[in-house]
């Protein structure tokens, strides 16, 4: 598990995170991402201003603010989308038409090809979490129950195997696949000659340091 690259949260740099995790690297800085934001920024005026730039509506779009990064640290999927073609690789959303007509099927390809593992790479949790194939299936299927993923930030999980490489992540509503060959990294090469195992799995963070408080403080009141 030392091996697999896992960068934690730091601020509101969901996006950074994920886009680091999958690749497993530190390949994208906030200076990488915000470029990329000012670009397509700067595509999005010149696509208004096309409609005039007298008109009311550019005036307005002028001075909204930028819809792909804010100063907490968010960059948009799109921004996402863009980063990831840096790589070659292209994310398509989970279960939409294209998805099902290229009939990726992750759960069966994992037995029939290789023995792979996932793992999620969520940056909130103190580690890599090595999760089974029947959770993703039910994490899957409950996405698919309740129409969208509710949550405020962005959780990645991996999947590497010698031939095929594809990733999953998740933002506040939606689901994406990622197509494409990722970055060779060391985790993958150990990942094709032995599975790892987990003994304890990781906790959120900050809820250790909670838990440890709090065993200290009881420890304080029975002195």
């Amino acid at each position: 598990m030392d091996s697999i690259f896992h960068e934690k949260q730091e601020g509101s740099l969901c996006a950074q995170h994920c886009l680091n995790n999958l690749l497993q690297g530190e390949y994208f800085t906030p200076v990488d991402l915000s470029s990329i934001a000012h670009q397509l920024d700067e595509e999005e005026r010149m696509r208004m201003a096309e409609g005039g730039m007298a008109s009311e509506e550019y005036r307005t779009f002028l001075q909204q603010p930028s819809g792909n990064m804010d100063d907490s640290g968010f960059f948009s999927i799109q921004v996402i989308s863009n980063a990831l073609k840096v790589w070659g690789l292209e994310i398509i959303l989970f279960n939409s038409r294209e998805y099902q007509s290229l009939m990726i099927n992750p759960m069966y390809e994992a037995h029939t090809i290789f023995l792979l593992q996932w793992f999620n790479l969520n940056s909130l949790l103190t580690g890599p979490e090595l999760i089974s194939d029947t959770y993703l299936a039910l994490f899957l299927a409950q996405l698919q129950q309740e129409g969208m993923f509710k949550c405020s930030w962005i959780q990645s999980i991996f999947w590497r195997s010698e031939k095929y490489t594809k990733g999953l992540f998740c933002t506040g509503y939606s689901i994406f696949v990622i197509r494409g060959n990722l970055p060779e990294c060391e985790a993958e090469q150990i990942l094709k000659i032995m599975r790892v195992q987990q003994q304890r799995r990781p906790k959120l963070i900050g809820e250790e340091e909670a838990q440890t408080s709090a065993g200290y403080g009881q420890c304080l009141q029975r002195k």
